[in-house]
């Protein structure tokens, strides 16, 4: 590890904090994930200062914050299967769901992308009278079967086999054609700085046409995946009217997602 001479600007003189951050940055990519204390030996400073410096970098989506240190943003490279989605995360998700349910009311048209997050928002629309549901997701129309009182339009499309799904233009060519009142989208990858990515290339004009033919986007991500990137770009953070997360979403990050004026939506805390 680097020590603080090594880290000392080309004059000689102290760094300045927006060096010292672009220093920490710097060492993030070379090593992907350092401690508060890595960081105090490194630059010869303060756990406050170390700690003031992470929450700045967070805020701005450049680095994310862990248990007693930081990391680099990391690159999802395959997205997780339903099955190993279905068994993590409930509590989280259901009170996400609980938000979601917040938007809805009777006599709506709502899409509902694949995914284990807006699954759980199937009960609230069961209860309410007149609603629509589109959706992509297997699970989504499965769950809708008993609920004759819901009108329910299922894409089609090519078979996602892992996420239990279709994706690709067949489904993208029955979301042209619908107006919905309401998108919930759900991702495998996000931060402030990207925005929502995939490493599917066939989700994505999928997601972008659902957000388009919506009056309302809303963005249902647990902060587990907050911080990671796909190689597809989807959309930014600033596309969507609401993000809904969990209370674990760390406070530098909602910070920064607030300050890009986007309306942010978590839990209060367990």
């Amino acid at each position: 590890m680097p020590t603080p001479k090594d880290l000392a600007s080309d004059s000689g003189a102290p760094m300045i904090p927006e060096q010292r951050r672009e220093q920490i940055l710097r060492q993030l990519r070379k090593h992907q994930v350092l401690s508060v204390h890595q960081l105090m030996e490194m630059f010869d400073c303060s756990h406050m200062t170390v700690r003031r410096d992470i929450a700045l970098l967070e805020q701005e989506g450049r680095a994310h914050s862990v248990t007693g240190g930081v990391r680099i943003a990391s690159q999802l490279h395959s997205e997780p299967s339903h099955q190993s989605k279905a068994v993590v995360e409930l509590p989280q998700k259901q009170a996400m769901a609980k938000l979601a349910a917040g938007l809805l009311h009777a006599d709506m048209t709502v899409y509902l992308d694949a995914g284990t997050s807006t699954l759980e928002i199937v009960p609230y629309i069961k209860a309410l009278s007149g609603m629509t549901v589109i959706t992509n997701d297997f699970g989504v129309a499965q769950a809708l079967m008993d609920a004759p009182q819901v009108t329910v339009i299922h894409t089609g499309g090519q078979l996602d086999h892992s996420n239990h799904s279709c994706v690709g233009g067949l489904a993208v060519a029955t979301l042209r054609q619908v107006v919905t009142d309401v998108a919930f989208i759900s991702t495998s990858s996000w931060d402030l700085r990207r925005g929502i990515t995939t490493p599917s290339a066939l989700k994505v004009e999928v997601k972008q046409v659902a957000m388009q033919s919506a009056t309302q986007v809303v963005l249902v991500a647990s902060s587990s995946k907050y911080g990671t990137f796909g190689m597809y770009k989807i959309a930014e953070l600033e596309q969507f009217d609401i993000i809904i997360s969990d209370a674990a979403l760390a406070p530098a990050a909602a910070d920064g997602i607030r300050k890009h004026g986007v309306e942010l939506l978590l839990p209060a805390p367990a």
